[in-house]
């Protein structure tokens, strides 16, 4: 075979040396059948066709320099020239962004002399933003105080908070010349801490940087800056909070001893006095601010125990008087004794559940714990001594635990009502335009200006909304007794019954006296707009209804349990549930079996197995209208089964 082949060759071989033309056309034929199929088929086709090139996101001519090629390099050279900058790192398809992007064009015509403001389009797949940075989510918004950052923000994109917060980053130090600053600061902020420091030696001491970078990174923990921080540099000054050293900080408490940052057992580093602040601060008023997504903090905080929700207008910007109302409340309900001021002796407790009697409480006493790591006993809260010690709590760590009887009644000062009741109080501030969605499912009404206030407990499924006539104390006071006076808060539909309905739509104020009308058979449909499966049994209660319509004994009803608050007692576990409430026994209800298919005739007979030997009447009242009742309910019994089994048998 293969002698066979090399012989076939060398036939071509020697025709081709022959006839030299004719080898050289073939050749020629060949490569010009092989080009064209070569460039045809190897050619890529765009599938899909290239982006346009971005476009400016923000005017040219305005205060926000706009990288809309993502020129990330650019933005670092401009970052690193001014003192403070704010980059908004943006998609131009992203609706947030578009809404963020008024805001900031707000706040940089304002701030534009002190702060550098640039963008970044960090969508463009050609840009180094897009190759460096990995968000998932637009958009971001990073603070740069000179080498310090970025500080994200993650506020309300709204121009008074990005405002306030950009303010805070510029200030990060509040400078205090005098004795009077020093008391306006300590009293006025909810948590302040102090720093400090000699300016003799050199125009900035090593330790004020680290202080200064120690108040960064609290604003990279806590944006809607609770703890403030302060510097003094006068030594008459800083003896008025028992500062005589140099580069020393200190920690003000209301409740609790102040503390001095302990240098000897801790590195005087940015990182570690931020970590020693909030390891040993106060709150007395916590603030809830949305962050633009799905959050459970307030679901989280309410977990915790009884809380006090204040709505009220809140400006950042400007100082709110209600604000300072509050506050004041709230320092007052937490201090045992204490007068909240900058030299008093605090004696501070958290109310534990009580162990014994109605009349016992247990307090948990918070120790004084110095520098030196010596911890003094607490404070005798009452001249009554400690019943009992709970021995759970050792008496080596910083807290002890003693029960004791509380004096009957109790008195009408607020101060120190934490320690007079296990009803112990969370207080929380939102702002009422941020969460207006929220105070007006509570109960809230449109009156503009005017603070709603209102204290929710879930262990109890109580919600309690404090009247404009009431006094913020009695509210608290009336809530913390025993026997509280307050009156359960239901929200429910204003909603008006249409005449022609043939379904009964029942509210929170009509509840009690639709279903529990003593005359009337009731059947309770609990649904919710959000449900699915409730809307398929509109027709079904539909039908139900029409063919009871123009019944004197039985009522169908359905209850919107998503805008109608109900008694704990009435109330179902899942839905769509049916309940039927028999007249003369509405504390026998019964429930619809839940593997039942809810059809017509398995409803009505469900209504017929429990009312029809049921004492219609009440006792001596004869048995004539209960026959007549029996028999009406009959007749519809036949008319729907008895035309089901004419179907059936046509069929």
């Amino acid at each position: 075979m293969l002698q066979r082949v090399r012989a076939q060759l060398r036939q071509v071989s020697d025709q081709m040396a022959r006839r030299p033309v004719l080898c050289c056309g073939a050749i020629l034929l060949t490569c010009a059948l092989i080009l064209p199929i070569t460039f045809t088929c190897g050619r890529e086709k765009p599938v899909v066709a290239l982006p346009r090139a971005p476009g400016r996101f923000f005017p040219a001519d305005g205060p926000v320099r706009d990288l809309f090629l993502g020129q990330l390099e650019e933005a670092d050279a401009l970052r690193e020239e001014a003192d403070v900058s704010v980059l908004l790192y943006y998609a131009p398809w992203c609706a947030h962004c578009a809404s963020a992007r008024l805001v900031l064009q707000q706040v940089a015509l304002r701030l534009a002399a002190q702060v550098q403001f640039v963008a970044v389009n960090c969508w463009w797949y050609q840009g180094r933003c897009r190759k460096q940075k990995s968000f998932f989510q637009y958009p971001v918004i990073h603070l740069y105080y000179w080498r310090f950052g970025p500080i994200e923000y993650r506020g309300p994109v709204q121009s008074e908070y990005l405002e306030s917060f950009i303010l805070r980053v510029s200030t990060p130090l509040t400078y205090l010349p005098t004795s009077r600053a020093l008391h306006t600061f300590l009293t006025h902020q909810q948590q302040g801490v102090v720093g400090y420091f000699q300016f003799n030696s050199s125009p900035q001491p090593a330790g004020y940087i680290s202080f200064l970078f120690s108040a960064l990174h609290a604003l990279r923990r806590d944006h809607q800056g609770a703890v403030r921080f302060a510097v003094v540099t006068n030594q008459a000054v800083a003896e008025g909070v028992s500062l005589t050293e140099d580069e020393s900080v200190y920690l003000h408490r209301r409740l609790n001893s102040s503390l001095v940052f302990p240098r000897a057992q801790r590195n005087f580093t940015a990182q570690a006095v931020c970590d020693w602040v909030f390891e040993n601060r106060e709150s007395v008023v916590h603030w809830i601010q949305p962050t633009g997504a799905k959050s459970y903090s307030l679901e989280a905080e309410l977990q915790k125990g009884p809380a006090l929700l204040t709505f009220l207008p809140h400006n950042p910007l400007s100082a709110n008087q209600l604000l300072h109302q509050v506050t004041d409340v709230a320092l007052r309900y937490h201090s045992c004794g204490s007068d909240g001021g900058v030299s008093s002796v605090p004696r501070c407790c958290r109310s534990l559940p009580a162990a014994a009697a109605e009349e016992s409480v247990c307090e948990l006493c918070v120790s004084h714990c110095w520098a030196l790591g010596v911890c003094v006993e607490p404070v005798q809260l009452s001249s009554a001594p400690c019943r009992s010690v709970q021995g759970s709590y050792s008496p080596l760590s910083q807290v002890s635990v003693c029960c004791r009887s509380v004096p009957r009644p109790v008195t009408d000062s607020i101060t120190g009502l934490q320690c007079r009741t296990n009803k112990t109080l969370r207080f929380y501030m939102l702002d009422a335009a941020l969460h207006r969605t929220l105070a007006q499912r509570l109960g809230a009404t449109n009156h503009s200006g005017r603070p709603f206030i209102t204290i929710i407990n879930l262990r109890d499924e109580t919600h309690y909304v404090l009247n404009h006539t009431d006094s913020l104390e009695d509210f608290i006071q009336n809530f913390s007794i025993s026997f509280s006076p307050l009156h359960r808060h239901l929200v429910g539909d204003k909603q008006h019954q249409h005449t022609q309905s043939l379904i009964q739509e029942v509210t929170s104020d009509s509840f009690l006296e639709t279903v529990m009308d003593s005359q009337r058979d009731v059947l309770l449909l609990y649904y919710s707009p959000w449900c699915g499966f409730c809307s398929l049994l509109n027709h079904v209660f539909l039908q139900l209804a029409r063919l009871v319509q123009g019944n004197g004994a039985l009522t169908v009803a359905r209850v919107n349990v998503g805008r109608n608050d109900l008694p704990w007692e009435f109330m179902v576990d899942h839905l769509p549930s049916v309940l039927l409430f028999p007249r003369h026994r509405k504390q026998m209800s019964v429930k619809f079996p839940e593997n039942t298919p809810m059809t017509v005739p398995n409803l009505l007979r469900f209504v017929l197995q429990h009312t029809s030997h049921a004492p219609w009447e009440e006792p001596g009242r004869g048995a004539e209208s209960a026959s007549l009742l029996g028999a009406e309910l009959q007749r519809l019994q036949q008319e729907v089964f008895g035309g089901q089994e004419e179907k059936c048998e046509a069929s």
